[in-house]
């Protein structure tokens, strides 16, 4: 399994700190937030690969901060934790937009083998099951490899177009320039080459030039974000 980028949202700093390290040891990169809200902000900024999420939660709990993501159209897989383990509990996690849910006490082992099967799944549905993307009135055909915006045809070059799945896969988080370069361009290489930069600027004349709302942004010191302007 290759590293992930996994947001922990727990409010027992010690709890945290020991899943955090053990996810790092086992190749991962790991975030932390102490707080439902916080965590919503950073699942809606970051994109990343799986959020493991407990139930109970300050300011926001877990189950409102999960259903509030999928609200807003985000599909990144969720592993709730919660010491409630009732049929019932599970049911409410499940239905509330949590892909899987595990009962406190756990064996990390077994929260890793559970994370890594959300990873391999989530993969496979948009490497398949996805096949039209939208975001606001753009609209990308998988299949048939054809771009439209408010049902105009847009010509995309194949970088171009793996560029914009990307971006399109990951709308409204930030993507980071090492995140392109790795998942675009499919290698590692200076990341403060200007490869992205020309790409960026021809995807941006294609999908903006001629519309008042702008949907492909530049986040100053942090990277690229497509997201619908009409928000």
């Amino acid at each position: 399994m290759s590293s992930m980028r996994i947001l922990i949202v727990e409010d027992d700093t010690e709890a945290a700190g020991f899943l955090a390290k053990a996810l790092r040891e086992a190749g991962h990169v790991a975030d932390r937030a102490p707080d439902g809200l916080e965590g919503y902000a950073l699942a809606r900024d970051v994109a990343y690969d799986i959020l493991i999420v407990d139930r109970m939660l300050p300011k926001m709990d877990g189950l409102t901060m999960i259903g509030a993501l999928r609200e807003q159209g985000l599909q990144t897989p969720v592993l709730i934790l919660s010491a409630l383990g009732q049929v019932d509990d599970r049911v409410k996690g499940l239905r509330a937009g949590g892909d899987d849910y595990l009962t406190k006490p756990y064996a990390f082992s077994e929260l890793l083998a559970r994370v890594e099967v959300l990873a391999r799944r989530n993969k496979g549905a948009a490497n398949g099951e996805s096949t039209v993307l939208h975001v606001g009135s753009l609209e990308l055909d998988r299949l048939g490899h054809k771009l439209t915006r408010d049902g105009k045809e847009i010509l995309l070059q194949p970088r171009e177009y793996r560029l914009l799945e990307y971006l399109m896969q990951h709308a409204g988080q930030v993507v980071t320039r090492t995140m392109l370069l790795e998942n675009v361009w499919d290698y590692h290489f200076d990341p403060q080459t200007n490869v992205i930069d020309v790409h960026i600027s021809r995807l941006r004349s294609k999908i903006d030039k001629d519309y008042d709302v702008q949907m492909l942004h530049t986040v100053r010191g942090a990277g690229y974000m497509i997201r619908d302007g009409a928000r």
